[in-house]
């Protein structure tokens, strides 16, 4: 009895580590497979990344500037950072067109309404700033781009560890784009941001495969016509 019961704990153990051992194998091939991607999606599009807005010679359809958070109607830091960088490509003629993508799914929570008055504060014409209510993320701001407001060549607005990725969303949704890195002060959080960052291009190198639609699609508006048509 007391052999069997030591060799029931012996099997249990064994297969315990064997189970380890799997699991460790696993998280390994994981973060080879993740920083992988990370690598390749940073070097395939890294020499289309600029500073500066004076840097940049490229008619778009639009200037896009990604959305960021906001709080009691005021932009953020990083989200102010992006729409100074995108006025000044606007007053530089690189588009006449703005194009605000970010989070308007709450009645509450409202970034393209503080972005656009922001711009418009700025002196930009209301009837040149669009607004994409339903840019949840950074795919389906581009992917919008493309279907609602029918965008073919897009300047991105946003900070550079985050362009990488948004640059290589355009290239797989037949975009073709560039960018400007808006980072004009260092930003509280950021290591954090870049952490998640490295496995959201894991997962948006899988959704460029597949290509889901966005949460919402709709009725088109061109980008060539009047921004007001978005206003809500």
């Amino acid at each position: 009895m007391k052999s069997s019961t030591v060799s029931m704990v012996t099997n249990f153990f064994i297969w315990i580590k064997k189970l380890f051992i799997i699991v460790l194998i696993i998280i390994l091939i994981t973060v080879i497979v993740i920083s992988l991607i990370n690598y390749y999606m940073k070097r395939s599009v890294k020499d289309r990344i600029f500073e500066s807005a004076e840097d940049i010679d490229f008619e778009a359809d639009c200037i896009l500037v990604l959305g960021a958070g906001v709080k009691n109607e005021r932009p953020s830091h990083m989200l102010e950072d992006r729409l100074k960088q995108g006025i000044k490509l606007y007053e530089l003629g690189a588009s006449d067109r703005l194009l605000m993508s970010g989070d308007h799914g709450r009645k509450e929570y409202d970034e393209v309404n503080v972005m656009k008055k922001f711009a418009i504060d700025a002196g930009v014409p209301s009837e040149h700033i669009f607004m994409d209510h339903a840019g949840f993320s950074t795919y389906e701001s581009l992917y919008r781009a493309r279907d609602i407001f029918e965008a073919k060549k897009v300047i991105i607005v946003t900070q550079e560890y985050h362009l990488y990725r948004a640059l290589y969303i355009s290239d797989k949704l037949g975009l073709e784009a560039c960018g400007v890195s808006s980072d004009l002060r260092p930003y509280y959080g950021q290591k954090y941001r870049e952490f998640r960052e490295y496995f959201a291009r894991a997962k948006d190198f899988i959704w460029t495969i597949f290509k889901p639609e966005p949460t919402y699609l709709g009725e088109t508006i061109p980008i060539s016509g009047n921004g007001d048509l978005t206003n809500d």
